[in-house]
């Protein structure tokens, strides 16, 4: 099949959750036979934090302006069997309007943020890249979150057709490597900063740091605040580019998933992160949400904390435990989660609407 996509980024991993998905994804596609273009607009933003400019099996159009670009984009969907336009993408509107206007058999929008979506649509009655006549249209509306998520989609956005396409991992990036000292710690967490995770972070990640003064604690991630509170056990990491994750995971003797509240509102929300944790063979703590159970077993796979104090316990696991779970969850994310399967999937939603 040929695909086109008119999404975020690829090319940056810089603050954002889309481009280490698509980077998987695209390949696993490509690896499948399938044809990718990535249509991307290069934005100051991440042209500054670049760690992907040439990605290899598939093609990626960077452009300045849409008007620049149209006919290039009109070409490439003449010859697609399948198109697709995604949440925040900088030209959302006037890609989805070229693409419904074309001729490609498969119509398709996918919402990597469909809480952040609702939950913008409930406050201000506009997303910027929601189409003004919603998702009606589309012959298919994919989400990263399931559950009661696609039922709103439906509900507010007049989505016909609705599936799940979670999050996912390539083994050949994300998996066990040898530790370095630079990223050794006790706790990790790595994310990029979000005003709607910082309660939970507090909870289980820094009341657990006070409580455990000994310990070593290691943040990874991007636009944190100069007021963070921060302390003397606490040791931080600006950015990982996504071929340091798993040594930053191979170091950790435990790591944490927080997710952003709105996420976790309705639940089936598994970050990538996750995923990619529980490939590098790295015990996991998790905040709790609806339907985690659906990705995980908790207790055998992973373990769940509700407070500082089940973090803390974790900690005092003995590591032979740790690692039994550990095995446990990265066979089950092998199993279930890999990039090569959310592509198969893909194929496989777009054929069953053909």
């Amino acid at each position: 099949m040929r695909f086109v996509i008119f999404g975020l980024t690829v090319s940056s991993s810089w603050g954002n959750g889309h481009a280490t998905l698509w980077r998987g994804l695209c390949s696993a596609l490509a690896s499948g036979g399938h044809s990718v273009i990535f249509f991307e607009k290069d934005v100051p933003y991440y042209s500054q934090h670049r760690d992907l400019a040439n990605p290899s099996g598939y093609s990626l159009k960077l452009y300045q302006d849409w008007q620049e670009v149209a006919s290039q984009a009109c070409a490439a969907l003449e010859n697609a069997d399948c198109a697709m336009v995604t949440s925040y993408c900088p030209d959302a509107r006037a890609a989805a309007d070229l693409l419904l206007s074309s001729s490609v058999p498969s119509k398709m929008f996918y919402d990597l943020d469909t809480p952040v979506t609702l939950n913008s649509l409930g406050e201000r009655g506009d997303v910027p890249y929601i189409p003004s006549y919603g998702l009606e249209p589309f012959d298919l509306v994919l989400s990263y979150t399931g559950g009661k998520a696609l039922s709103e989609l439906q509900r507010q956005l007049g989505a016909r057709r609705v599936a799940p396409l979670y999050g996912s991992v390539d083994p050949a990036l994300h998996k066990r490597v040898a530790p370095a000292e630079r990223y050794s710690s006790d706790f990790s967490y790595l994310g990029t900063y979000a005003a709607d995770r910082q309660t939970q972070l507090e909870e289980l990640f820094l009341q657990p740091a006070r409580q455990c003064p000994e310990k070593v604690f290691r943040i990874g991630g991007a636009l944190y605040p100069q007021d963070f509170p921060w302390r003397q056990n606490i040791y931080f990491v600006r950015h990982l580019p996504p071929p340091e994750h798993p040594a930053f995971y191979s170091s950790s003797k435990l790591t944490l998933n927080v997710t952003r509240g709105t996420m976790a509102s309705m639940g089936y929300c598994p970050s990538g992160r996750l995923f990619e944790a529980a490939a590098c063979g790295t015990p996991i703590v998790s905040d709790s949400w609806e339907g985690l159970d659906e990705f995980f077993e908790p207790g055998e796979e992973i373990l769940v904390a509700q407070q500082a104090a089940d973090v803390t316990n974790a900690l005092r696991l003995e590591e032979g435990e740790l690692e039994e779970m550990a095995s446990r969850g990265q066979q089950r994310v092998l199993a279930e989660h890999t990039a090569r399967q959310r592509a198969e999937q893909l194929v496989s939603l777009v054929e069953a609407g053909a």
